[in-house]
Order: C-alpha cells, then structure tokens, then sequence
C-alpha cells in the first residue's frame, strides 16, 4: 500500500475537460489510465493535482473545477497560461524542439531562442503556483517533458521537499540529446529532483550516459540496477526503469461488456470469411503509419494470398491540427491508402485498408481491438505505446497475434511473445504480416497466453505502488536489479 502524508500531481493538463456554453463553463473529468490509478490515492491522502485547465481564455473557473473536484475526490489547482505563453512553451520548445529530439528526429527541430525563453518562464509559474499549495511532508510527483525544470524552481525555497518526476516519453542517446542548445540546464534541471523515471532501462542508461559526458563536477553515479543511485555534492537522487501500464481487469471487463461484445460482433461481420488487422494510432510522425501501409501495400504484391483474406483497418485519431507538419503527414496516409486500394480493391467485395480519421468512444476502440485477429503497432520510436497492451488486454479468446515495433517502449517487457520488426524494414515487415496470416492457432495461444500475463501482473496499480514506493524510500537500497547490459530486447523471436 502506498504510504505518503499527502499526493500532490503537477502535470501540464488537468484531467478534467472544459465546457462553454452561453457564456458559462463546466467541467468534466478526462478519462485516462494514469488518472484512474492515480484517483485512489489522491482521495485517500487528500490529494491535489495541479495543471493547465486547458483554456487560454481569462475566465473564472472556480465554481466548475470546484464541482469536478467534489465528483473525483481531490483538489484542483489550475495554472492559467495565455495564448502567447502556450504557444512559446508548449506548441514551440515542448512540441517542435523536445518532442522530435527525445524520440529522434532531431532534423525535425526548429531551435528557436524565444521558445526556450517562455519554456522556463512557464516552468517558473507552474513552481511558483506549486508553492503556493505545498505543505510539510508533502509528496510531489510531477509528470512529462513539459516541466522539467520545477523541481529546481521549487528546491530554491524549500530544499526538504520530496520532488519525483516521470518522463512518459523516450529519452535520447548523448548523439541526440547533445544537439539540445540548452543540454546542460535541461540535466541540471532534472538532477533537482529526488527521483527520476523513465519507461525502459534503455532510457534510464541513455540519461546516465549523457550526465556522464558533460562532466558535471562531482557528479557520480552508483549501481546496475533498474534503479541507480546518483550524487551531487550534498543532493543525493535516483533515476530507474518504471514501464507504465494500464488498468488490466478494468479494460478486460469492459472488452466483456454485451455493449463492447455486440459493437465487436458487427464489426466483425462486415468481414466475413476474413481476418482482420488492427492499427490504432494517434496522428503523429512518431507512429510510423506511412510505412506500416507501404509494407501492408507489399505484402499484398509478394503473398497474392492475402488479398481477399485479410483487411487493415486503420483507426488514426487527429492530433495538432493546426500544426501544418501534421496536415501533411494525413494527406501522405490518406494517398497512401487511396493508392493500395485503387490497386488492390475487388469490386463488390473486398477493400484491402479501411481507414478512419476521427475520434472514437471508448467503446468502438474496445470492439476494434476485441474483433481483431491481429494488431500491428509499428512505432518508429515511442516511449511505451499503451495500444499495443490495451490490445493484449482486449483479447480474450487468447488467439490474437501482435506485429510489434523494436523501437516502442513495450517491446522491452513483450520480446519474443510478440513479432517483433524493424518498422523501417518495409520487407520485413510485410514478411511479418504473411506470418501472422498463416500463424496458427496453437502458436497464437501460446504467445497470447503469455502477453496477457505480462499485462495482469504489471498493471498500472502496480506501476504506481512500485514508482511511490521508490520515490518515499529514497534513502534506502533498491530492491529493483536487473543487469545493466542486458538488452531491452531480442532481435530474434524465436520461443
């Protein structure tokens, strides 16, 4: 059991979604996995969660966080940021500078001085109003790239406060992340706090690796564990592999539900007589979507049986919209689709891709990955990729297969009882999906079996008792071990 005086979240948006109508706002809780294992917690200790409400707009919020705040069981606290400050500290250095950079695209980074500038003013404020709130033995856990420079802002006052962090998003080898103009006050920043969590050992060793070569002045760092520990001067931390998850026997009940069974069994049947495979993705240029369909496109051509027998279908969430770069990336997917299709459709039968661009309700996802055979989540990088669990958890028969990207965070716990490709090998790839195709049954169950442990064990429960418990223990070993140099994964998928 968790044991902290007080939980206090800071993370760049609340979970809470905003309403307006006729002048007058409400808000309503933002379902998510984090927030639901996070909600027992918050309650039991008397929580606070603090974060952008997620409007630029200057308008009073009290009375509906209020009444939010009442329904979830935990204070609200808000950071009101304009449209200027948003602009510079989330869509500039978080989106065009961190976030290409940390998952290794660096030549899509656009280094701009201003940028940084309202990054560490906006850092300040959300210190500053994280200040206000703190009281003595308080636990602090801040969450993802957008704040990495609180803890040090907030340590300047009050140099006892027990400040963790978790990066949800990879984090890059010194190659990369040296090409950061602001490299050192970024690691300063993050050497601030008392913990530090990344989703794999891979990210945790690329951390260690970029402190050791700038070369800080006494800095040194202890262990080859999933967890080390770190020292500087005085100040004494620890950095470690935590793989997030989700919430396993929730999902699984869900997927059970007449609702989600009967979405799944008409989703099914406009299949008939074929398998199915499944791609779910957030539209981003990290999902690796574009050569997923050209390999899909190539395993038509080489294995002429897969057409007729086995549809995509590919579910793409619009994401940045007013982000040109992604406007383009959906007109790519879009031809790209057009293309497969124009070549490969039968007429009055079978469509080789169905693509959907749109949100969907939690229960069409459920049904989509209930009713799939197989799922391809094929990340070019990714810090974890919750898609590829959510599927496992959906799957209840035991008989899916799942095409898995090396470079997602996940392949690190699903090694060998996933395929597992190299998403910019278009050939392999598409040798992938024949394989899956023609896989049978009883090699199905048994990698199934097997992916479906893996998820029941570490749910996010068991995420968040393990991240706290390390957190509030700092001064004591970590029972955590795994060999420093074992890779994350295996090339080979070979049982």
């Amino acid at each position: 059991m968790v044991n902290v005086n007080r939980l206090v979240i800071m993370s760049n948006r609340l979970p809470v979604a905003l309403h307006e109508e006729d002048g007058a706002w409400t808000a309503s809780p933002a379902p998510g996995g984090l927030v639901t294992a996070l909600t027992p917690v918050l309650k039991r200790h008397s929580g606070v969660w603090i974060g952008w409400p997620g409007t630029t707009e200057q308008v009073e919020l009290a009375g509906a966080l209020e009444t939010v705040s009442a329904e979830l069981g935990y204070r609200l606290e808000p950071v009101q940021l304009n449209a200027e400050q948003l602009q510079g500290y989330y869509y500039g250095f978080s989106n065009e500078i961190i976030w290409p950079l940390f998952h290794g695209f660096e030549t899509r980074c656009n280094f701009e001085p201003a940028y940084w500038h309202d990054y560490q003013d906006v850092n300040r404020q959300f210190a500053a109003a994280t200040a206000g709130v703190l009281e003595p033995g308080d636990f602090l856990w801040i969450h993802d790239y957008h704040l990495m420079l609180t803890a040090r802002e907030l340590k300047r006052q009050s140099p006892e406060l027990n400040c963790a962090f978790f990066l949800h998003i990879p984090f890059p080898p010194p190659d990369i992340f040296f090409k950061l103009p602001w490299r050192k006050e970024i690691l300063e920043g993050l050497l601030a706090f008392d913990l530090i969590g990344f989703q794999t050992l891979r990210d945790r060793r690329n951390f260690t690796l970029c402190l050791q070569q700038l070369r800080i002045p006494g800095l040194k760092v202890y262990g080859r564990g999933a967890v080390v520990d770190i020292s500087l001067g005085e100040h004494h931390l620890r950095a470690g592999a935590f793989p997030i998850s989700l919430d396993y026997q929730d999902i699984q009940r869900h997927a059970a539900t007449p609702e989600v069974e009967q979405l799944a069994w008409l989703f099914h049947e406009k299949f008939p007589d074929r398998q199915i495979m499944i791609g779910m993705d957030r539209l981003d240029y990290t999902k690796g979507i574009p050569e997923r369909l050209a390999a899909f496109g190539l395993a038509l051509e080489r294995y002429p049986e897969l057409r007729g027998n086995l549809t995509m279908v590919q579910l793409t969430v619009p994401s940045r919209e007013r982000v040109p770069e992604y406007e383009r990336l959906r007109h790519i997917i879009e031809q790209l689709v057009g293309q497969i299709n124009g070549q490969y459709t039968e007429v009055g039968d079978w469509v080789p891709i169905h693509y959907i661009h749109r949100s969907v309700s939690r229960s069409e996802v459920l049904a989509y990955l209930r009713a799939a055979e197989n799922a391809i989540v094929t990340p070019l990088r990714d810090g974890m990729n919750l898609v590829a669990k959510e599927y496992v958890a959906c799957n209840l028969d035991g008989t899916g297969a799942l095409i898995l990207s090396e470079f997602a965070g996940v392949a690190a716990e699903f090694k060998r009882r996933a395929i597992l490709v190299n998403p910019y090998d278009i050939e392999g790839m598409a040798a992938a999906i024949q394989r899956v195709y023609l896989m049978d049954i009883n090699e199905r169950k048994r990698r199934m079996i097997k992916l479906r442990e893996i998820v029941r064990k570490n749910d996010i429960f068991t995420w968040v008792e393990n991240y706290v418990v390390t957190a509030t223990h700092r001064h004591e070993k970590s029972a955590l071990t795994v060999d420093e140099f074992a890779p994350d994964f295996k090339l080979s998928d070979t049982e």
